[in-house]
């Protein structure tokens, strides 16, 4: 006899007992009896309900299994990079200035001009140079006319050789004052020392510039790179060489690129140090657009990967509540203990204590315990 028939045993006992009190007990003893039989009822009901959810037989329905979805373990590549932020920079961007003080009497060129190198860009005031270069040129005649005059006369054995030497000499001197006139003027002129595109057109026509004052800027965006500061952390890590993803926030763009030049300096203020990757030209780009450098520093092509919010931690270590199947759409839930390798963007390496085709229980598996049936 089981356990569900001996407590229907005891009810037909109580119902009996319930009966006899009722006919011949005593009339002063009748509530304290029916108090006492009252709370034996109740004993015995709580016996029946936890039966009823252990066997699940109370009502001829199967007992309240949880429902839980998988995921089967596969091996995958995995990648860890260093993400650092990056910019956008030309091979050649250079600003324009000029090689003489003065006033901008033309300014030849405007924001988007595409140029070529020696391109005539725009022209300072020359006006009082190109009267000193006038006088010059006629005191040059005078002095040609007086030498001409004097070699005449001493080729003649006429003269002394002291006015010879001195006509030439002012002649010569003449002559040297223009050319370096001349290098003066061609000084008022700014040329375009590479090819490009103008970028910011800064000083107008009528405005003073000097030495070292850029007039504009001009960026050749045939050869582009991105350049970026990685933090010294990663000093023994980052190498000539390395893979690359470049991500383009504003484009939702990925691309692969190279590490062209890693610095041999940390700056001593940030503590960083120099990198740069070679970039293939593209329309969209914009110098100092933002990119993030995704750096690969470490890789696996055949590593088990998982979602790091499926780990759990115990006294004991990490694990994963993985499925014993038991039947088609039935298991059993498991323990298993894992050791976690690198992790990035939300996905980690196990190391171990998975295989490949493990079931995992990706969802529900926070209200469920191991050792548990549960279907899927």
């Amino acid at each position: 006899m089981n356990m569900k028939n001996n407590t229907l045993v005891t009810l037909s006992l109580l119902a009996a007992a319930l009966w006899l009190v009722a006919c011949g007990a005593p009339a002063g003893d009748k509530s304290a009896e029916l108090a006492k039989l009252k709370e034996q009822k109740a004993q015995i009901d709580a016996q029946i309900t936890a039966l009823e959810k252990e066997l699940g037989a109370a009502s001829g329905q199967p007992k309240h299994l949880h429902t839980v979805s998988l995921a089967e373990v596969q091996s995958s590549q995995f990648r860890h990079y260093i993400d650092i932020q990056g910019r956008v920079d030309a091979e050649e961007n250079v600003p324009v200035t000029a090689k003489s003080p003065g006033v901008l009497s033309k300014v030849l060129v405007k924001n988007g001009d595409v140029v070529k190198r020696g391109q005539l860009l725009a022209i300072i005031d020359d006006q009082l140079m190109l009267k000193g270069l006038a006088e010059l040129e006629l005191q040059l005649q005078t002095a040609i006319d007086l030498y001409n005059r004097q070699k005449a006369l001493w080729d003649q054995k006429i003269g002394t050789e002291v006015q010879f030497i001195q006509a030439k000499t002012n002649k010569e001197a003449i002559e040297q004052r223009i050319a370096t006139t001349k290098e003066q003027w061609q000084m008022t002129r700014i040329y375009a020392p590479i090819g490009g595109s103008v970028d910011y057109v800064i000083l107008k026509a009528g405005q003073a510039i000097s030495p070292g004052m850029p007039l504009c800027n001009i960026v050749n965006m045939s050869q582009l790179k991105i350049a970026g500061e990685v933090p010294e952390a990663y000093a023994a890590k980052v190498k000539k060489g390395d893979a690359v993803v470049l991500y383009f926030p504003d484009l939702k763009k990925e691309v692969n690129s190279r590490v062209t030049y890693v610095s041999k300096t940390i700056n001593p203020v940030t503590r960083t140090f120099a990198i740069e990757c070679a970039l293939p030209t593209g329309a969209d780009y914009r110098a100092n657009m933002i990119a993030v450098m995704k750096i690969i520093d470490y890789q696996n092509n055949n590593a088990l990967v998982v979602p790091v919010n499926l780990i759990q931690t115990a006294s004991d270590g990490d694990f994963i509540l993985t499925l014993e199947k038991t039947g088609d759409k039935q298991g059993t839930v498991r323990k298993t203990p894992v050791k976690q390798g690198n992790n990035y963007n939300g996905m980690v390496e196990i190391t171990q204590g998975l295989n490949k085709g493990d079931q995992l229980i990706s969802v529900g598996f926070q209200d469920v315990n191991p050792g548990e049936t549960v279907v899927f």
